[in-house]
């Protein structure tokens, strides 16, 4: 379904992350680049995959990123999909939380998008065509209790989408900008969670239970490969029916 292209993945060491660079590695990439902070997990997936390669970055230093987009540039000539999905919580009642949660949570779920994508988004506009998936949230179209900083954060990455969609089509540019929605999945991120948390979210999800990283994977491989050529600016829901 990827054949040929070069794929870069944000967050890639974990979780939903690291599933999608598997999910992506598995159908054919030629390459797939896992950009995380955690370097020594990602070791991992080199050793497993011979179209992975483990890049250590944080979405929050330009620079940084700018000299790892200019890298695979002149390596390969294209870039094909950027999923932006590095991201973190600090949740609290507004009541509660600081400024330094607020603003940590903002520069990496929102700003790091914004970075990311501005570094990418002209490479794939120079060749013509590219694919850009984002993660949001249910929190982000729905809200959520003690996470204003994350639904924030989340609604924005929806709404620059909707907006990049317009913008990265222009000039006749094939280049499409989606983002996926998931609702409660079993990651690091929730592991945590109190038993009676996790129950009352499997009952109140119409399916009776917890996504799994490779629910989400197989919506960002389809989003990513021509099959869905016709769709940009949308937001893909993978929550089990838990916000309709």
């Amino acid at each position: 379904m990827l054949k040929d292209k070069i794929c870069v993945v944000t967050g890639g060491a974990q979780g939903i992350g690291r599933c999608i660079v598997e999910t992506f590695a598995s159908n054919d990439a030629k390459m797939v680049f896992a950009c995380d902070m955690n370097a020594a997990v990602m070791a991992e997936l080199e050793s497993q995959y011979t179209n992975v390669r483990a890049v250590e970055l944080n979405v929050c230093d330009r620079s940084s990123i700018a000299n790892f987009v200019e890298k695979v540039k002149a390596e390969f000539g294209h870039i094909d999909v950027l999923v932006n999905n590095a991201g973190i919580t600090r949740d609290n009642l507004i009541d509660k939380m600081t400024e330094d949660d607020w603003d940590l949570v903002s520069d990496v779920n929102l700003k790091g998008v914004f970075n990311m994508t501005q570094a990418i988004a002209p490479v794939m506009m120079e060749c013509g065509a590219g694919s850009i998936i984002s993660m949001s949230s249910v929190v982000g179209t729905d809200g959520n209790v003690g996470q204003s900083n994350y639904a924030a954060t989340k609604g924005g990455v929806i709404a620059m989408t909707k907006g990049w969609s317009k913008e990265f089509a222009r000039k006749g540019a094939k280049v499409r900008a989606n983002c996926i929605a998931p609702g409660f999945i079993e990651t690091p991120m929730t592991v945590d969670l109190p038993e009676k948390i996790l129950d009352y979210m499997k009952k109140k999800t119409p399916l009776q239970r917890m996504g799994t990283p490779e629910d989400i994977a197989e919506g960002a491989l389809f989003l990513a490969s021509e099959r869905s050529s016709f769709i940009t600016g949308q937001t893909l829901k993978i929550d089990g029916g838990l916000v309709i």
